[in-house]
């Protein structure tokens, strides 16, 4: 028997290296991407909740299973970006994605969002991605052509929060 999963806010050191690893093995994201996905740690531990950036971590036995990162949109009264939402695959088809979720929509909630976007490729690749978002209860917003690369368009999903 496993042990139970355990849902934290808290940003700790160790978790970058846990999330660069957690992002390289997902095999979706561009070396630029896991960069990025460091710098959101670096500036959490460095600046607080004041950098604007907020997590969760789902693990298990003290293992990273996945995490999300969300935070306010600057400028925005009530709209929140959904920044990272990534699951290790050998836990995907466990519900776990949609659990971080649910979870991350409350706690944007508690923090004054109404609005939550979250933007992924339209590259086949992410048809998975793009059906998940879906199936939660997101409706596509918009569709931005060739925005990431010749043939790589942003898709733009948001969910209004209740």
């Amino acid at each position: 028997m496993g042990n139970a999963i355990v849902y934290r806010e808290e940003v700790r050191a160790e978790d970058r290296e846990a999330v660069g690893r957690l992002v390289r093995i997902t095999g979706f994201f561009s070396k630029e991407e896991h960069d990025i996905a460091l710098e959101l740690i670096d500036d959490r531990l460095a600046r607080g909740k004041a950098c604007g950036y907020f997590f969760l971590f789902a693990e298990e036995g003290g293992r990273l299973l996945g995490y999300t990162c969300f935070g306010p949109i600057p400028g925005s009264s009530h709209s929140f970006d959904l920044y990272w939402i990534a699951v290790d695959p050998r836990e995907q088809g466990r519900g776990l994605g949609r659990k971080l979720l649910t979870e991350s929509e409350r706690l944007m909630a508690e923090h004054g969002a109404r609005r939550v976007y979250a933007d992924t490729s339209s590259r086949p690749q992410y048809k998975p991605t793009q059906a998940f978002y879906l199936a939660c209860g997101y409706v596509q917003e918009a569709y931005l052509a060739d925005f990431y690369a010749p043939g790589d368009g942003k898709i733009i999903f948001v969910k209004v929060l209740k």
